[in-house]
């Protein structure tokens, strides 16, 4: 452990990239970004791994399949974070690898993070610590979300804060006035509204809302997706994914609504599905966190100038990218798993009860020697 040289690598719910951070934890686990890059996900790749969402017929060789291609994009962003910094893979500690979640189902046992961190040490040369939420769910936690305690490591001092990450799933940090740290997630973030952007624009995604800043919101769709869904009314601690929020759970309320007596056109649904993530996040503060004085947001939402204003308007704090504060809203989770790589190396906790409902606080992650 001489080194205090961490790279952090991830691929969220959005299945676009894979981004990654190499971080100096030089001082006090505080980490301090020197290189960083985005390399986009491979369009095969990406429909495989949205397919491996769902049963389908031999999954067990096509995920180790499309395991060992992530590990191999993983690799040329390890390389690419050691050309940038100008710094040897002999000088790097660990690489934090999160793999793609394609199951997470925490009430019955398990969650499936396809990876194949053997091949990302071998090919790297440098030790992979991976496989961060199963010690969690084995200790009765959730497993999710795994950044509160990174959020409290970077941005505490302010208390009390949220921070708000929008990836394809939006999860909450509560840093309390008194230390404490909580986190769950709230529901979809960007997962409904890209779904339905590539039905209806052909695009990945909706560049700074401007698909939904073209039609005008219903109340009346958005009553039905909040009421119609049982997990929203969940106390904390819970998480989801696509298990849930996926284009099934989308069809099925778009078809029951359009069949009633008003139609909406489609750009009306995609500022709806806009407003719902900010509707959830807004229920879920005024619930579980009502003295928040802050909103820090990070994350690919966090680059959809309609969604922050929409979330502007629905919360009583103000609400800011984390780029205010000198980290890009893109690199947060990232760094979080260089993070976690090393709270691992360290024997830090990260897995807290107060976020995931664990038995204990656990270290979290497995390591895979270089």
């Amino acid at each position: 452990m001489a080194s205090s040289l961490f790279i952090g690598l991830m691929s969220g719910t959005s299945t676009d990239g894979v981004d990654g951070v190499l971080a100096d934890f030089s001082s006090a686990g505080r980490p301090h970004s020197l290189a960083s890059v985005s390399l986009p996900m491979p369009a095969g790749l990406r429909e495989e791994f949205l397919a491996l969402n769902l049963t389908g017929t031999n999954e067990l060789a096509r995920a180790a399949l499309a395991g060992n291609a992530l590990a191999e994009l993983y690799a040329d962003a390890v390389q690419a974070l050691l050309s940038q910094a100008d710094v040897d893979a002999a000088g790097i500690c660990a690489i934090g690898a999160h793999g793609q979640t394609v199951r997470h189902d925490p009430a019955a046992g398990y969650t499936i993070q396809i990876n194949a961190p053997a091949v990302l040490a071998e090919r790297s040369r440098i030790a992979v610590i991976a496989d961060f939420r199963s010690r969690d769910i084995a200790a009765g936690g959730q497993g999710a979300p795994l950044v509160p305690a990174f959020h409290h490591a970077l941005f505490a001092g302010a208390e009390p804060l949220a921070v708000l990450n929008l990836g394809g799933i939006a999860n909450l940090t509560l840093l309390d006035a008194d230390g404490g740290i909580r986190g769950f997630d709230t529901g979809p973030a960007n997962v409904l509204m890209d779904l339905w952007a590539q039905a209806g624009i052909g695009q990945a995604y909706d560049t700074d809302g401007a698909w939904a800043a073209s039609g005008r919101a219903s109340a009346e769709l958005l009553d039905l997706l909040i009421r119609d869904e049982p997990w929203f009314e969940l106390a904390p601690p819970k998480s989801t994914g696509r298990d849930l929020f996926n284009q099934a759970w989308l069809s099925r309320r778009i078809e029951r609504f359009q069949a009633g007596p008003g139609r909406l056109a489609d750009n009306d649904i995609q500022a709806t599905l806009q407003q719902l993530t900010a509707a959830t996040v807004a229920q879920a503060l005024a619930r579980h966190a009502p003295g928040i004085r802050e909103v820090l947001v990070c994350g690919g939402g966090a680059l959809n100038g309609g969604l922050m204003r929409d979330l502007r308007s629905a919360l009583p704090c103000p609400v800011r990218p984390t780029s205010d504060l000198g980290v890009p809203v893109q690199m947060v989770e990232a760094l979080a798993f260089a993070w976690l790589a090393w709270a691992h190396e360290h024997g830090r906790a990260a897995g807290l009860p107060s976020v995931t409902g664990a038995r204990g606080a656990r270290v979290l992650g497995c390591k895979y020697p270089a």
